[in-house]
């Protein structure tokens, strides 16, 4: 009786681990719903580096099983997507372009740092898990860099009766979806990009208005001469 409870989940991991023998998998479009955000007032523009555009990661687990994700030009399209909602206007620049040619309030340069798997072989679950660890560098129009934001981003999938290859592609593409959520909501904070927008408003307007700031500001602070 002893023996026989013990047989039944050893076979069912051996069979779980058998069906996972690796594979090749690739994501073409991994969109996101478009963000009911209020774009920033910001002319942004994006340079993605070549790595960034035909991203593949390739892992043999445990020695054996080799898996190969192709995230493609997906980052690019996610983050393209993502970006152009978020501002009022947004363009993607080639990588050997100067952006001192350019006129815009930031500049965002996206990598990856980091990118893991796990397969059920490895957790001895029936679940893919993806993580991968995005950095966000942003430079004002001077081209002084501002901002270093790494953002970690977590997706998983059961294996159920997908197959192997589509949990894993599922799951990474949830970490993508991931990664766009927590740009929305955290970037303004994390890199402060909008004050961005200040200095915009601040560079266009007449000169004869930049000059009446200071005075104004400076009466508005002097303290009253009571003795008079």
């Amino acid at each position: 009786m002893h023996q026989s409870r013990k047989i039944v989940p050893a076979l069912l991991t051996a069979m779980l681990v058998a069906s996972c023998g690796g594979a090749n998998v690739t994501v073409n479009d991994p969109s996101i719903p478009k963000p009911l955000i209020v774009p920033l007032p910001l002319n942004v523009a994006a340079k993605y580096p070549d790595v960034f555009d035909h991203f593949v990661h390739e892992e043999k687990v445990m020695g054996k099983e080799k898996w190969s994700i192709d995230l493609g030009r997906s980052n690019r399209l996610l983050f393209t997507q993502l970006f152009d909602s978020m501002f009022t206007e947004f363009n993607v620049v080639a990588t050997d372009e100067d952006p001192k040619d350019l006129m815009f309030d930031a500049l965002i340069e996206p990598s990856i740092d980091a990118f893991e798997f796990s397969v059920p072989s490895q957790s001895q679950t029936d679940e893919f898990a993806v993580w991968i660890r995005y950095r966000i560098k942003i430079f004002d129009n001077e081209g002084v860099q501002i901002a270093n934001w790494p953002i970690a981003a977590y997706g998983k999938s059961l294996a159920g009766s997908v197959g192997g290859d589509h949990a894993l592609q599922r799951a990474a593409i949830l970490a993508m979806r991931d990664a766009a959520a927590l740009i929305i909501l955290q970037m303004d904070k994390a890199t402060g990009i909008s004050k961005l927008s200040e200095a915009h408003v601040n560079r266009d307007m007449p000169s004869s208005e930049t000059e009446d700031i200071p005075l104004q500001t400076t009466a508005a602070e002097e303290t009253p001469d009571e003795s008079s």
